[in-house]
């Protein structure tokens, strides 16, 4: 049965799920219905927002390797223990948006974080924030079974916010533990959300 957690909510993965390696983390989220401009619904329209999940893998809570962020531009960790399955850039229809496929038995003992985030492509440029998203989530599932674990709905108002640290699987002595963060940040880039784990 799968656990709904609130933000700010910490649980066990591995502990009590014996044998659990492989897993499935699922992203969704869906635009918000905007009326196109112009008379009687004619004219232009708000280009598609462009949600980008990806991952980063952390030494002591600190990004240090370059090697270690996956997302559309690079899709599978150095070690193969990390892969993103692909970029979905409307955040149409149900379910997972993009996926990420995470075997924690091979994640290096050096990585003690795996961090996912989401960003808006080009949010500047297109004017694009999240609160122009709704029914965001994220999902774990036991690859194994394909059985959901746990979900986090984020439920918080983004607007104004160009970028999301949605979740994080964190290293707690021998086993792994997911923690719901879904904290907002202005960060427009990728590489500006990196840089926050450099300092």
């Amino acid at each position: 049965m799968s656990i709904s957690l609130l933000k700010g909510q910490r649980i066990d993965l591995t502990k009590g799920n014996a044998g659990l390696s492989k897993i499935m983390i699922g992203l969704g989220w869906d635009p918000v219905q905007t009326k196109k401009a112009g008379f009687l619904g004619f004219g232009a329209s708000t280009p598609n927002i462009d949600c980008d999940a990806s991952v980063l893998m952390l030494e002591d809570d600190k990004f240090t390797n370059k090697k270690n962020l996956i997302y559309f531009g690079n899709l599978k960790s150095s070690c193969g223990s990390v892969q993103h399955t692909g970029d979905n850039i409307t955040g149409q229809g149900d379910g997972d948006d993009e996926q990420v496929l995470v075997d924690l038995n091979k994640v290096p003992q050096n990585i003690n974080k795996i961090v996912f985030v989401v960003n808006i492509y080009d949010c500047v440029k297109r004017k694009q924030d999240f609160g122009m998203i709704k029914n965001a989530f994220i999902r774990v599932v036991n690859s194994a079974n394909n059985q959901e674990m746990l979900k986090f709905n984020l439920t918080d108002n983004y607007s104004g916010k160009t970028s999301l640290v949605v979740a994080e699987i964190y290293r707690h002595g021998s086993e792994w533990k997911f923690a719901a963060v879904g904290n907002g940040t202005s960060d427009a880039k990728l590489e500006d959300i990196v840089n926050g784990y450099n300092k």
